[in-house]
């Protein structure tokens, strides 16, 4: 199989957002300890950080004994699992976009700060998430990207409740095995090697749905659903498989691969027109489906 052409497929936005990531996430990170990892990583998405949008506030909160941050807005509520491969991220590295995602839509969003790995290998995190969208009363949303789009899948399929009106997964990591995982086993920004670590150091079964949602063997039951994969990302299959599934059992799915765009791609929402597109689809997809109305035409 031959190499992907990045240099032709990503355009130049695009490059000089992986050239500002890697700058400010240097390759050597893996090397430093947990803590300095994820240090490094908030100063990272930090750097990227647009300011919160006007009229937009937040307050800390915890539900069902799990730290969150609640932008208050319309309901239903858009509960927010954050990406990071398990092992970073938090509050803080996606305040902008929960607090943008709360702007573009009207809508409160709630940010769920669930318990990392290594210290809490699976299935904490997943109970965490899980617990959050149990306690919070009403509809609901469920959105996340990478590692939290996982977690709103996995938590989708255990409620499996009418009030559960819709779930938006931005490149997520579902446990798949397409063809992506070799094309872009060296993709810019995650490896196929990156993701094996993280599954490694996740420490949870390959069979199970909880932690790989793509292993379930029953797609009945969920939610309408819009996964969007980065063309440029290992697991881009994975958000086209999971779509694929959910379609065959008779759900409503929508999966689109973002042309040229890489893994991590919602922090260059502000300087890459594709991801500021595709930020514009994620946000318009949740007020759809806010509305329960279905944005993209008739299903087969």
């Amino acid at each position: 199989m031959h190499p992907p052409h990045y240099q032709s497929l990503i355009d130049p936005a695009t490059w000089a957002f992986i050239r500002a990531t890697e700058a400010a996430y240097p390759p050597d990170t893996a090397s430093q300890s947990i803590a300095g990892q994820r240090a490094v990583y908030d100063a990272m998405c930090r750097s990227f950080h647009a300011g919160t949008p006007p009229g937009v506030t937040a307050q800390d909160e915890t539900v069902a004994g799990v730290p969150c941050r609640r932008y208050p807005g319309r309901n239903p509520v858009v509960i927010y699992f954050h990406g990071g491969g398990f092992v970073v991220g938090g509050l803080h590295s996606h305040d902008d976009v929960c607090a943008e995602i709360r702007a573009a839509t009207g809508l409160t969003v709630l940010a769920v700060d669930y318990r990392l790995c290594p210290e809490h290998p699976h299935p904490a995190a997943y109970d965490d998430c899980l617990a959050v969208a149990r306690a919070t009363p009403g509809p609901i949303l469920l959105a996340g990207d990478s590692a939290g789009g996982a977690l709103a899948a996995a938590v989708a399929a255990t409620l499996r409740d009418p009030r559960l009106l819709g779930q938006v997964l931005i490149y997520p990591g579902l446990g798949g095995h397409g063809a992506s995982h070799q094309r872009h086993a060296n993709a810019p920004m995650l490896t196929a090697e990156d993701v094996a670590f993280y599954a490694r150091i996740r420490g949870a079964a390959p069979d199970d749905p909880t932690a790989n949602p793509l292993a379930a063997t029953d797609f009945t039951g969920l939610p309408p659903t819009l996964t969007l994969a980065a063309e440029c990302d290992p697991l881009a299959d994975d958000a086209a498989d999971y779509a694929a599934r959910i379609i065959a059992a008779g759900g409503r799915a929508q999966t689109v691969t973002e042309p040229g765009l890489v893994h991590g791609y919602l922090r260059a929402r502000h300087t890459v027109p594709r991801a500021r597109a595709s930020f514009a689809r994620i946000t318009s997809t949740l007020a759809a489906f806010a509305q329960r109305r279905w944005p993209f035409g008739d299903m087969p």
